[in-house]
């Protein structure tokens, strides 16, 4: 071959080559080594910035909120009080303890300022933001609510505790609610799927015709009569009011929300199961169950992926509505849809109104960026690009 040819045929390679790599907008992988689908698409969700950074400020809220109790907190994590040193984060002390004339649980805030203006070696270490979730606040002038205030970033609420406060537990108390539903609903939804398109059938049949008729129930106020019931429980001395709890709700939702993903998950093992891995696997006397769950549900698992994120936005939109109408979590749980509900109520309070419905709203719209970048990524169509 000429020199002309040979600088042709590579000049005609490298311009082959170089738009694939500009659109990967990577090195693409050393030749000699494959590199798997999985790491294929989280490359291609990385380079969606509006879904990648919104995944990492929200795993990085959620996470930091399990510290809250050690930062938004009215309990001292040390005290010294006459040569001796205590440890309220962990063990309760009565307010007789350090000489306050009050009963039931210290008031630190007052112990320290009693500490500072009296001397004599004694102090108090109280968490960054010294307000309690529960804590009333009941000292400060006027009658709640209470604007927003240097000591009060978001002001209070009709009954005196910290805005912020609230909204900051309710994050991980919504965040938390609605993972546990998706994990739990995804789960059975996932194995009932699975069943009904592997084995089809007759079996296949009735699943479809149970599913149907249990998803004809109206969902919402289904919920709202369970968890409207009120179980007495006799107590000694006194008859006790057993109230819907965290959990009680969370069995509820996950009792209703398994059959969406059921009809994917079915579908998707109708066409792997008739793809020739799965023949290999049966040639091979590997058990059903193993070619169910260990060949056939990892190809089929991208809808429950797909779909993850815009079930956390429904599931903390369950939880914000059953607790605005009352049905939701038991008082005094830091709640964003009872504090959206006090807002409806003092509508002249813009701190109710605005910062409660701010929080939602930037929440599910960062849920809803990183959902749109994994269905992005996980796009079967190689060459898709969001914009």
């Amino acid at each position: 071959m000429s020199d002309r040819a040979q600088r042709s045929v590579s000049t005609r390679a490298s311009e082959t080559a170089l738009p694939a790599q500009e659109l990967d907008g990577a090195v693409p992988p050393v030749p000699g080594r494959s590199e798997s689908i999985f790491r294929r698409r989280f490359r291609k969700f990385r380079r969606i910035k509006r879904g990648y950074w919104s995944f990492l400020f929200i795993t990085g809220a959620y996470l930091l909120s399990f510290a809250l109790p050690y930062v938004m907190n009215s309990t001292a994590f040390l005290v010294r009080y006459e040569g001796r040193y205590y440890v309220p984060a962990l063990t309760f002390y009565p307010a007789s303890t350090f000489g306050q004339q009050a009963f039931g649980e210290t008031d630190y805030r007052a112990l320290r300022a009693q500490f500072e203006e009296a001397g004599g070696g004694n102090w108090v270490l109280l968490p960054p933001y010294p307000y309690g979730p529960n804590e009333s606040m009941l000292d400060l002038p006027g009658t709640p609510p209470h604007a927003p205030s240097w000591e009060h970033l978001f002001g209070t609420d009709d009954r005196g505790r910290d805005v912020l406060v609230r909204l900051a537990y309710g994050f991980n108390i919504s965040l938390t609610f609605a993972l546990l539903v998706m994990l739990i609903a995804d789960g059975i939804g996932i194995a009932v799927g699975a069943v009904l398109g592997y084995i089809s059938g007759k079996l296949d049949l009735l699943g479809q015709r149970v599913i149907e008729i249990w998803s004809s129930l109206p969902f919402l106020y289904t919920i709202i009569i369970v968890s409207s019931i009120v179980v007495p429980v006799y107590v000694p001395g006194r008859i006790q009011v057993l109230q819907p709890s965290f959990w009680l709700l969370i069995a509820i939702l996950s009792a209703f929300e398994w059959m969406g993903i059921t009809y994917y998950i079915r579908g998707e093992f109708y066409r792997e199961k008739a793809k020739d891995y799965v023949g290999a696997a049966i040639v091979t006397g590997v058990s059903e169950t193993a070619i169910m769950f260990r060949h056939i549900l990892p190809n089929a698992l991208t809808p429950v992926i797909s779909f993850a994120p815009f079930t956390i936005v429904a599931n903390i939109g369950s939880l914000v509505a059953l607790d605005f109408l009352g049905f939701g979590l038991p008082a005094p749980t830091p709640s964003w849809g009872e504090l959206i509900g006090q807002g409806m109520e003092n509508l002249t309070k813009w701190w109710l109104v605005f910062f409660p419905l701010g929080v939602l709203f930037l929440t599910l719209l960062l849920v809803v960026f990183i959902g749109e970048a994994v269905r992005e990524a996980f796009d079967p169509k190689e060459y898709s690009r969001l914009r």
